[in-house]
């Protein structure tokens, strides 16, 4: 396992930013005890009920890039307070990432309260994808319903010859990301509306579209 530290006081204090050496050394600890190697050791000054912080965001980019798979936290206050502490909770949730902290001397175990708001909050969540898909395909299905053909969109195609390619509407997956949804997301999506597609497919069609609109418009 790989870990991500993350340290947090609210001032800058001469106290506070004693603790936050001491929560630092104490982390290095736990990571120590359970035998887990440390990527990274976060440490800032911010109020845990604001989210817009920058260590924040190096944690997530550390934990969406695979790069490791584990929060060490002193307790759950120091990673956020308030409606900023559930959001955190439910987006580490969603990347797979084990949290611990030194409060439970191992993986943090949440309140009731807390497991009940991450419920509701993923079952709403669910059900905003489940329509959002449904709307999706009931537009697509009333297209080609009036004549629209799919592969007629697809683009780049002499960039793979030889190759035989999954044909799917790229200008779709394009709009879909516009609209914030993960290529994992879009890839369900196109498969609910019957292309056969892995999310590195998406994700490598994608990113052949953008380059080729890059080079039409430098010309």
């Amino acid at each position: 396992m790989k870990a991500i530290l993350y340290c947090r006081v609210s001032t800058e204090k001469e106290a506070q930013v004693s603790s936050l050496k001491r929560q630092r050394t104490e982390l290095m600890a736990m990571a120590e005890h359970q035998s887990i190697e440390v990527v990274d050791c976060i440490e800032e000054q911010a109020s845990g009920y604001d989210i817009e912080r920058e260590g924040v965001f190096r944690l997530l980019d550390h934990f969406s890039n695979g790069k490791a798979d584990v929060l060490i936290i002193q307790d759950e206050t120091r990673l956020g307070r308030g409606n900023t502490k559930i959001a955190l909770f439910h987006q580490l949730q969603k990347l797979d990432v084990r949290i611990y902290s030194l409060s439970h001397e191992g993986e943090l175990q949440f309140s009731e309260s807390d497991s009940m708001v991450l419920q509701i909050v993923g079952v709403v969540e669910e059900y905003q994808r489940k329509i959002h898909n449904m709307k999706i395909r009931r537009g697509m299905k009333k297209a080609v319903e009036s004549g629209y053909d799919p592969s007629k969109n697809l683009s780049n195609q002499h960039l793979a010859p030889g190759r035989a390619r999954v044909d799917f509407p790229v200008e779709e997956v394009v709009r879909l990301r516009n609209n914030k949804l993960t290529f994992n997301e879009i890839a369900a999506t196109l498969r609910g509306l019957g292309y056969d597609v892995s999310k590195a497919t998406v994700h490598r069609r994608y990113q052949e579209f953008i380059t080729l609109e890059k080079q039409q418009k430098n010309r």
